[in-house]
């Protein structure tokens, strides 16, 4: 992810391009522009372009970057006036460092079209949805398993867990709902709820890359949400907790069975007996990894036909592109509901003398009122078409000088 520079080294930089006269770089249709800094940045900034830059006007964003010591900084600025090759704005709130893009954004080009296509099938199914959930393969440890075997499946997880917890259950959302509070917010978040020990509390952050637990903030949150007052969730909290210890159960987890972006069920694993050591990270991990092949297993076995529908090419609104990925919007709907993180799209762009065919994956999402905002990153693009796009996008040759100054990742 970028990181924003803190305000003493933001200013510092801002300082350092006004007296060495750093070049900025702005790329737009096409077209390099440099910018220089015409005085010191107060709560304005006045840059002189290199030339005038087309269509530019008031209220016009500018992405613009520059390279300090081999590091590329990127930050923005909204036009406030223009006269010939002088441009002024409000002095930037943010800059950025430590890019996950490769490359630099630019306007997309009037000329090029870029097309969608889910991978893999696509159902409408009546399960709760999450916004975001962790895609990857099937774990190891399930190699010698047949999937078309469910039954067999519940069997060797049934003896698995006999190992490590008193009891569980296995629960699908097909004929029942959630309900009660564990179900409830398992189902909202698609993250497991995890007591190691009921003597103790909740975790208080979650060590995976990717976010699998219900951390105590995200279950305070959650119960704020149901209405509890803000000045009663510390009791809430511990009651709920003290509730479970009173039952006799001493560890305890409810981890998600996750179809695509559905919560289709989950799986409970208690211990209420003496004997057996509370649950660790491992058998988190291990439940998890057998939440995927149960849900792999339950689509082979045809258990999500009814919900199958076509998988359609459909189009975006393409707000800007690099050679490494783009940002575009699509309206709120249930296919936008689809695009979450991690999501993987096929993915023609075509361009007046060369249609490229590649992958994209989700990276980030965000909405608004209106339209969802997906970013995404190219994957398995040939090495020529990525050279087409550099020159097709940048309007100059690929060069190894231009990448080290174009690149997020120095």
């Amino acid at each position: 992810m970028s990181t924003p520079i803190k305000r003493i080294e933001k200013d510092f930089l801002l300082k350092t391009l006004y007296d060495d006269q750093i070049p900025v770089m702005y790329l737009n249709d096409r077209t390099q522009y440099i910018l220089y800094l015409e005085k010191p940045v107060k709560s304005e900034v006045l840059f002189r372009s290199d030339r005038p830059i087309t269509g530019l006007k008031p209220r016009k964003k500018l992405d613009l970057m520059f390279d300090y010591k081999g590091q590329v900084i990127i930050f923005s600025i909204e036009v406030s006036a223009v006269k010939d090759t002088q441009i002024t704005a409000e002095a930037p709130e943010y800059l950025f460092k430590n890019l996950d893009r490769s490359y630099s954004r630019v306007s997309t080009p009037q000329d090029l079209k870029v097309q969608f296509t889910f991978k893999g099938d696509r159902f409408q199914l009546q399960y709760p949805k999450v916004q975001e959930y962790e895609s990857g393969e099937i774990g190891d440890w399930m190699s010698n398993t047949d999937p078309k075997n469910l039954q067999g499946l519940i069997d060797q997880m049934s003896a698995w867990i006999g190992g490590y917890a008193s009891g569980y259950k296995l629960v699908i959302f097909r004929d029942t709902k959630p309900s009660i509070t564990e179900e409830r917010i398992v189902a909202e978040t698609g993250k497991t709820l995890y007591l190691p020990s009921t003597l103790a509390n909740f975790p208080q952050s979650d060590s995976y890359p990717k976010k699998r637990l219900i951390t105590e903030e995200m279950f305070r949150r959650y119960l704020e949400s149901t209405g509890v007052d803000p000045l009663y969730l510390d009791d809430a909290v511990n009651r709920f907790i003290k509730q479970k210890f009173d039952a006799g159960f001493f560890s305890d987890a409810w981890i998600p069975v996750l179809f695509q972006e559905y919560v289709i069920g989950y799986i409970h694993i208690w211990i209420n007996k003496e004997g057996k050591l509370p649950f660790d990270y491992n058998v988190i991990e291990t439940l998890y990894q057998f939440s995927k092949i149960l849900a792999f297993s339950l689509k082979i076995n045809g258990y999500f036909n009814s919900g199958r529908i076509k998988n359609e090419p459909f189009e975006g609104k393409i707000m800007d592109i690099s050679a490494s990925g783009l940002l575009f919007t699509y309206p709120h709907s249930s296919l936008s509901s689809a695009l979450l993180p991690d999501s993987e799209l096929a993915l023609r762009l075509t361009a007046p003398k060369r249609i490229i065919t590649a992958s994209a994956r989700i990276v980030r999402r965000y909405k608004d009122n209106v339209v969802g905002y997906f970013g995404c990153r190219f994957l398995d693009m040939a090495p020529e078409d990525m050279r087409f796009l550099f020159e097709y996008l940048y309007g100059k040759p690929f060069t190894d000088s231009d990448a080290t100054f174009v690149s997020g990742k120095v």
